[in-house]
C-alpha cells in the first residue's frame, strides 16, 4: 500500500512544505496540488470534506487533508497522511523552542517573508473564482454570502464564528423544500469507536493530570502537559489562529494567577511566547505546529531529554482529538447526506464558506502595503495578481510560487 501511494504522499510533503498563510490559503494549494495538477480528489469532495472541517474543532487543513488521505487508502494512509504533513513544521517548530537562546540575541531577515501574505492572499481570491460558480446559484446563496462576508469582516477571529456562520447557512436554504426533495433511504449503522476514544481520553487525561497536580507526583510534569493540550485541541474552533491565544492564556496569563496554589504549574515567559507567535507564522505547514514549540518550552527546565518528550507531547495531543473526531464524523457524514435536510444545508454552507472566504482575503490584505505609493507596495500588488494568474491560467507548482516570493523578498 505504502508503494502505492508513494506518488500521493510526495505531493503531501510537497504541500507541508509551501503551505503559508494559514486554513483559507491552504484550501486554495489544495485545490492546485489535490484536484488541478493531480486529480486525487473533486472539486466537490474537496469542498464537502473542508465544510465538515469547518464544524468540528481542530486544524481544518490538517483534517481535510487527513480525510483525503483516508478517502485513498482507508485509516493506514489517512494516518500517514497526518504523520507526513505536520512533520515539517513540527520539527522546526520543536526545533526553534531549543535555539530561543540563540534566536533571542540575532536580528532575523523578516523581509524574506514580506511578500508572503501578498501570496497567501492570492491563493484565497484563486480559491473564491474556483468556488463562486459552484456554490453562489441563486438568491438564497447570494444572500448568504453576503451576510457571512458582512459578519466576518466585523467579528473577524471570534473562536465562535466560523461555526455559528455554517450552522446558520444551512438552516437558511432548509426554509424550502422544493429545489432538492426528500427520497427515502435506510440509515446506515453507526461506529461509535472513534467518539469514545476521544471522550475516554479527554476524561482520563483530566483525571490523571489533576491526581498527579494534587500529590505531586514527579513525572505530573508531562501529565499536565499532554491534559492541557489535549483540552485545547479539543476545544478551539476557527484553526490555529485560535489556538494562540488560547494558549498563551493558558501557559503565559493563567500561571501568575494560580501560582500560590500550584507553584509547580506549567510557565512559559510571555516574551519566549510572542517570539514563538512570530516565528509560526513563518513557517509553512499547520499553525498547530506551535504545540511542538509549546510543549518544549513547558519541559525546558526539566532538562533536554524532557524538552524533546515535551516537543513530542505537544505535537501528539494538539493533533490527537481532530483526527478522531473528523475519523468519526466522516462516516457519519456521508450517512446524514442522504437526508435532503442535509444535502439542502450544504447549499447554504457554501454559500457561507465564500464569504468567509472573501472576508478572509480583506482581512490577510490589511498587512499588506498595497496601497503605498513605494516599491514594496507595488510589487506586493503585483505579487497577489501575479499569483491568482499563475494559479489560474499555467500549470506552475505551488512551490515554484512560494520560491519566488521568498527571493523577492529577500533582493528587494
Amino acid at each position: 500500500m505504502l508503494i502505492r501511494h508513494l506518488p500521493f504522499l510526495r505531493s503531501v510533503l510537497a504541500h507541508s512544505l509551501v503551505s503559508f498563510g494559514g486554513p483559507q490559503a491552504h484550501l486554495g494549494m489544495m485545490f492546485k496540488s489535490f484536484v488541478h495538477k493531480t486529480p486525487y480528489v473533486t472539486e466537490k469532495e474537496l469542498m464537502e470534506y473542508n465544510t465538515l472541517c469547518q464544524l468540528l474543532p481542530g486544524g481544518s487543513s490538517t483534517q481535510t487533508l487527513t480525510l483525503i488521505g483516508y478517502k485513498r487508502g482507508g485509516v493506514p494512509l489517512a494516518m500517514l497522511t497526518l504523520l507526513v504533513w505536520i512533520f515539517p513544521a513540527s520539527t522546526i517548530m520543536g526545533g526553534f523552542s531549543f535555539l530561543l537562546p540563540f534566536l533571542n540575541q540575532q536580528k532575523f531577515g523578516v523581509g524574506l517573508f514580506r511578500f508572503i501574505p501578498s501570496m497567501a492572499a492570492g491563493f484565497l481570491v484563486f480559491t473564491i473564482l474556483r468556488l463562486f460558480p459552484l456554490a453562489i446559484r441563486n438568491t438564497i446563496t447570494w444572500i448568504i454570502m453576503g451576510a457571512g462576508l458582512v459578519v466576518t469582516v466585523f467579528l473577524f477571529g471570534r473562536p465562535w464564528l466560523i461555526p455559528v456562520l455554517l450552522i446558520a447557512g444551512g438552516i437558511a436554504t432548509n426554509f424550502s423544500s422544493k429545489r432538492i426533495p426528500q427520497i427515502d433511504e435506510k440509515p446506515k449503522q453507526i461506529r461509535w469507536w472513534n467518539f469514545w476514544l476521544f471522550g475516554i481520553i479527554f476524561f482520563v487525561a483530566g483525571l490523571l493530570s489533576e491526581t498527579a497536580r494534587t500529590h505531586n507526583w514527579p513525572e505530573r510534569k508531562p501529565l499536565n502537559l499532554f491534559e492541557n493540550t489535549y483540552r485545547l485541541g479539543s476545544l478551539v474552533f476557527g484553526g490555529g489562529q485560535v489556538l494562540l491565544p488560547m494558549m498563551y492564556e493558558q501557559w503565559s496569563v493563567r500561571p501568575n494567577t494560580v501560582r500560590e496554589k500550584n507553584p509547580n504549574v506549567l510557565q512559559i515567559d510571555q516574551q519566549d511566547f510572542y517570539m514563538g507567535m512570530g516565528l509560526v507564522q513563518a513557517v509553512p505547514g499547520p499553525l498547530f505546529s506551535f504545540a511542538s514549540f509549546t510543549g518544549g518550552l513547558a519541559l525546558k527546565k526539566e532538562g533536554p531529554g524532557m524538552q524533546f518528550l515535551g516537543c513530542l507531547i505537544g505535537t501528539f495531543a494538539v493533533f490527537l482529538p481532530g483526527t478522531l473526531l473528523v475519523l468519526f464524523f466522516f462516516p457519519i457524514w456521508h450517512n446524514l447526506k442522504k437526508y435532503a435536510v442535509v444535502y439542502r444545508s450544504l447549499e447554504g454552507i457554501n454559500a457561507t464558506i465564500v464569504g468567509i472566504l472573501i472576508a478572509s482575503t480583506f482581512y490577510i490584505s490589511r498587512d499588506i502595503s498595497l496601497l503605498e505609493n513605494n516599491t514594496t507596495g507595488w510589487v506586493s500588488f503585483m505579487v497577489l495578481v501575479g499569483t491568482v494568474l499563475l494559479l489560474r491560467f499555467t500549470k506552475i507548482i505551488s512551490p515554484l510560487i512560494v520560491a519566488i516570493c521568498l527571493l523577492l523578498g529577500y533582493f528587494l
